[in-house]
């Protein structure tokens, strides 16, 4: 952060940058730093955190919201409602000093003498500090407002923006993703309002099906809040970022807009020819297409940005990262035989089955009970906890970037939007299937038990294999569901995801004295594995976040350098060597939950060196963990020295590796699979990449280790499945939605080597 801005109330974009999210959160820092870099950002000034959180401080106010926090039970809709109202009260009934007011004053005047202007129309726009970060999407959490004009009116704005850090939507979402609610500040761009005929969203990488090679452009008539909304069905375009040729255009019709009137947002009627008119000519998609890959280049990671046109002229309003990449959906199978009832746009991978449940408004979210088919003209984050418990999402209008197809992929629900007629043509209570990879709604048979499409049948139970089958997890709510499916165990059990629910960095927790706090969370989600899986082995995988993850948990920025290639940094055992003491945690975590559960083993990540293992055995020996017959040590093999140097590490001791597919195929071909300029050459079928798994499967067979594979090759490639049977690999660890699949893919793949001898 810059010395000279840190503890200022207000900043200019050219003051600030990505760095500075703590100030003006992820919003303004991205605003900064998009002006910064050239990018066409209206221009504008920040009211910082700094100011927000004196606010608070000077009125005391925080004192008086963890009172009224304190007695609120969140999952009551009414009692969250009526807390969320008083809280936001007490903020913009409670008067600015004289003080802030004039710098606020002082500030928008400045901005309008750019143009002659002494009372120009403004956006202003909430930036929480905790928003827009990889990893966790808060969009639609805080409130913006358009064509804000006079001095009083930006003032009073500023403190609406403040106030709807604690609407309902944002108190509920933040609570259940653990965020502090007094450790998340919120600053206020102000920018040039932007009266754009056209407007809509740019995703660098197609957020359905996550094709890098493909950037996704939506856009719609007038202002662009109808589309996150999803008031209206945007036309799509779909570009290849290689060639930068328009590969998709498809013209949805639109009845309305939202333009400035008398100094109002106003819906308009769009009439004659404009309603079935192309938005956007095919000069300014590609024109758009490259202001997308050149933020993508300048943050190194896709983008999903907002954009504007006013007068011919292109800006950008905002930007984030997309926050659903690798998102692992389940019950994606192909449906048959049954009646197609309506049909819309992809939004959500997967399939969900269940009753229909018509919603209109947010106002009826508590008659959606858990396994139903929300169905609805449109989400709004009012939603969000009818969305958590649905089967499946069905909306009338809304695209690939409205707000039900962003949540939906965060949750990995299914999801189908812009049907235009969902809410007419399906029936209250009437069971369907949602194909959201395909955005097809289909009749169900209402005599079929609910049972989940995942599971498998007692005849799929009793295929047998030498080569045991695992399954790769995450999520502690999936465990009970996953384990009754024929699988042997868990091969895969990451550590991030519980983490990142913890959602405080460890050495933060550590610095506080927060340290058991971290220890019992997660052992309690431990817990749940091993409960559900015993007596079958759960491999967890220690903490493989990269610095830049790491970063984003709360208090990160303090504890991990910026480094230029986190994949190639500070990372797995190398982490542990150097942080024992955070190490620690996760032992004393393991430690607790085999105390009950003796299934439970530990395998880690980005083993470098020999050394780096042994060391690892002695830091473990010293906490009183031990190889031993019903506690094993594992470690991933995802450097090609390990690969080269694999009877090194047999050497030092280990029970068993497991090969990390997608960081080996990264590292021996020397790309970046979220580089879209060379993710197109991501080939995990290469065959240095073939002889490395099979030299490392045939040394540990020697050996007497067992081996496994775990990353995302064997649950995309069934003939890669066939080698591995065939080279000798000891068990395989693929994603819930494969398993049947992979089961019998593996016992015909055995079958076939008895046969062949």
């Amino acid at each position: 952060m810059k010395v000279m801005v840190k503890d200022k109330w207000i900043v200019w974009f050219r003051e600030v940058g990505k760095d500075d999210v703590s100030l003006v959160g992820g919003k303004g820092a991205n605003l900064g730093e998009m002006y910064n870099a050239g990018i066409p950002v209206p221009p504008g000034f920040i009211v910082t955190a700094q100011a927000y959180f004196d606010f608070i401080q000077e009125n005391k106010l925080d004192k008086k919201i963890k009172d009224i926090l304190r007695r609120t039970n969140i999952d009551d809709n009414q009692e969250l409602n009526e807390a969320s109202q008083e809280i936001r009260n007490l903020i913009t009934k409670t008067p600015l000093s004289d003080s802030l007011a004039r710098q606020i004053i002082k500030a928008y005047q400045r901005l309008g003498s750019f143009w002659g202007l002494k009372q120009p129309y403004v956006a202003v726009r909430s930036s929480a500090t905790a928003e827009d970060l990889p990893g966790a999407s808060f969009a639609g959490q805080q409130e913006t407002y358009l064509n804000v004009h006079g001095d009083h009116q930006v003032v009073s704005k500023v403190q609406a923006c403040w106030a709807s850090l604690f609407t309902p939507r944002a108190i509920f979402y933040r609570q259940k993703q653990h965020f502090d609610h007094f450790r998340v500040g919120i600053a206020v761009p102000v920018q040039k309002m932007v009266q754009s005929e056209v407007s809509g969203v740019v995703f660098t990488v197609n957020p359905v099906t996550n094709d890098k090679t493909t950037l996704v452009i939506e856009a719609v008539w007038g202002l662009g809040e109808l589309i996150v909304q999803g008031e209206v069905t945007p036309d799509h375009y779909e570009v290849d970022k290689r060639t930068l040729e328009i590969k998709k255009i498809v013209v949805n019709e639109q009845e309305v807009k939202l333009v400035r009137k008398q100094g109002k947002n106003y819906r308009q009627r769009i009439t004659g020819a404009q309603k079935k008119q192309q938005k956007l000519n095919p000069l300014q998609i590609i024109e758009l297409a490259k202001l997308g890959l050149r933020l993508q280049e300048h943050y190194y990671f896709p983008q999903d940005s907002e954009w504007a046109i006013e007068k011919n002229h292109i800006y950008i309003v905002q930007t984030r990262p997309i926050t659903t990449l690798d998102q692992k959906h389940k019950n994606a199978k192909d449906i048959e035989g049954v009646k197609l009832l309506l049909s819309g746009e992809s939004a959500s991978p997967g399939q969900g089955r269940g009753p229909v449940r018509i919603i209109q408004s947010a106002k009826e979210i508590s008659r959606v009970k858990k396994g139903d088919v929300l169905v609805t003209p449109m989400t709004t984050p009012d939603f969000v906890p009818a969305m958590k418990k649905a089967a499946a999402i069905v909306t009338d209008q809304g695209g690939q970037t409205s707000h039900a197809a962003i949540v939906s992929r965060e949750l990995s629900v299914p999801c189908v939007v812009g049907t235009q007629k969902a809410t007419k043509v399906l029936k209250e209570g009437e069971i369907v299937l949602v194909d959201g990879s395909r955005g097809l709604v289909f009749q169900a048979n209402n005599n079929e038990p609910m049972a989940k499409r995942t599971e498998a049948t007692p005849k799929e139970r009793k295929i047998k294999t030498a080569t045991k089958l695992y399954v790769n997890l995450a999520e502690p709510e999936l465990a009970q569901e996953v384990a009754k499916l024929d699988v042997d165990g868990v091969g895969l059990l990451r550590a991030e995801f519980m983490i990142a629910g913890i959602g405080i960095h460890p050495q933060e927790l550590l610095q506080e004295k927060k340290q058991e706090f971290f220890i019992q969370t997660l052992a309690n989600d431990l817990e749940k594995f091993c409960r559900a899986f015993a007596p079958r082995p759960v491999v967890y995988r220690a903490t493989d976040f990269k610095t830049n993850e790491y970063r984003h948990l709360k208090g990160g920025e303090k504890f991990e350098p910026q480094e230029e290639n986190p994949l190639l940094g500070f990372r797995g055992a190398m982490r542990y060597i150097n942080s024992p003491e955070t190490f620690a945690l996760e032992i004393e975590a393991i430690k607790r939950v085999r105390q009950k559960y003796k299934n439970l083993w530990l395998m880690i990540p980005f083993v470098r060196t020999s050394y780096e293992l042994r060391q690892i055995k002695r830091i473990l020996a010293d906490f009183g963990l031990q190889r031993s017959s019903r506690f094993k040590l594992w470690i991933m093999v995802e450097v090609p020295a390990t690969v080269i140097r694999i009877k090194d590490f047999l050497k030092e001791g280990i029970d068993g590796i497991s090969i990390g597919s997608n960081d080996l195929t990264m590292l021996l071909l020397g790309l970046d699979r979220d580089n879209s300029r060379v993710a197109w050459e991501f080939n995990d079928r290469d065959k240095a990449v073939l002889w490395a798994i099979r030299r490392v499967i045939k040394a540990t067979a020697a050996a007497g280790v067992t081996s496994s594979i775990c990353g995302q090759a064997p649950s995309n490639r069934p003939k890669l499945v066939k080698k591995l049977v065939r080279w000798g690999i000891t068990s395989i660890s693929v994603n819930p939605d494969v398993i049947n699949k992979t089961r019998k893919l593996i016992a015909q793949a055995e079958k076939d080597l008895i046969s062949s001898r």
